[in-house]
């Protein structure tokens, strides 16, 4: 593969690439004055002996037993039951809370209704007050010209 293909895979930077081909511990050849790098060879180098040691120490490592696999799926089983009741528990509180706050509508509504009436009613009876109000102020009007004519003609 290309140098640049190299480095892609392996994170290495192009000096560190040079400082390993002079080493000799990576396989190059040269085609129509293109070098290419054979990642199948000097892989060891790239990838130092302490990594190595780890990594097979962490696959190791994660090897589970079937024990702990056991008990990790009864929790989680566990887990989802309860989580399957707290969610019962959920639906049955949003009904009963639903059911309260159709009544509490409903009951709003009729006092709604009532207070339309109510003020219908009141509507109603400030014209009639109005009416006589007016009605008052006509008499009153008439009464005193007419007392006013008749203590002007005397």
């Amino acid at each position: 593969m290309r140098d640049e293909e190299y480095m892609n895979l392996t994170g290495l930077d192009l000096s560190s690439v040079e400082n390993l081909i002079q080493r000799g511990k990576l396989t190059i050849k040269f085609e129509e004055g293109v070098r290419y790098i054979d990642p199948s060879r000097g892989a060891t180098e790239v990838v130092p002996v302490q990594l190595k040691a780890l990594s097979e120490y962490n696959i190791q490592a994660t090897m589970v037993q079937p024990a702990f696999i056991e008990k990790t799926i009864g929790t989680i089983i566990n887990l989802h039951e309860k989580v399957l009741d707290a969610k019962d528990e959920t639906l049955t509180a949003v009904k009963v809370e639903n059911t309260f706050l159709r009544e509490a509508l409903s009951s709003l509504q009729e006092l709604y209704d009532e207070d339309r009436k109510t003020i219908a009613t009141l509507t109603e009876q400030l014209k009639l007050s109005q009416q006589d109000v007016e009605f008052m102020r006509r008499k009153y009007k008439l009464m005193w010209n007419k007392a006013i004519e008749e203590h002007s003609v005397s």
